[in-house]
């Protein structure tokens, strides 16, 4: 099936994203991170009042991933002058593995492309096999870690990992 990407804009949109964010870290998290670090970084970072002030303020985009017409999973981007960085990249659990991670991926480049960006980069939690391997499979390669203090307590132990898009002339 293919998936139809739509962009997140209204409240109404940015209550529903929240609510399939929480849905998805409390179900795909709970066996790399405890569930208060996942309370917390869903608060700071998936909320409505996170992902509103994301997109007014700092140039964050979101968009739906929509199987007949329901929203399965979402992406968040941001432009950094001739980068792409693939905040947030989510499925839920019942539709991981039929392609449409692939799907995503060449929505990602064509944006890359009509925008002129040459990469693409991410953060992934360094313990995160699955995911990391699915990235690897789709080009990205690891180039450093990073520890991060998201506050309270908390770090992110991650990955940064790239994509080098290949733009026409």
């Amino acid at each position: 099936m293919e998936l139809v990407f739509s962009k997140v804009d209204s409240e109404e949109e940015i209550s529903l994203l929240a609510q399939l964010a929480s849905e998805i870290w409390y179900e795909y998290f709970v066996c790399i991170i405890s569930n208060e670090q996942i309370d917390y970084m869903v608060e700071k970072f998936q909320s409505v009042h996170a992902i509103t002030d994301q997109i007014t303020n700092q140039g964050y985009e979101y968009y739906f991933m929509n199987v007949n017409g329901n929203p399965i999973g979402y992406l968040g981007i941001k432009q950094e002058e001739d980068k792409l960085f693939l905040s947030k990249f989510y499925l839920q659990k019942e539709h991981r593995g039929k392609g449409y991670a692939s799907q995503a991926m060449e929505f990602l480049v064509g944006i890359c492309k009509v925008r002129r960006l040459g990469m693409i980069w991410l953060t992934v939690n360094r313990y995160n096999d699955a995911t990391i391997a699915v990235y690897e499979k789709k080009g990205f390669r690891t180039v450093r870690t990073q520890v991060a203090d998201i506050g309270n307590g908390y770090v992110m132990d991650d990955n940064i990992m790239e994509k080098k898009i290949v733009l026409e002339d």
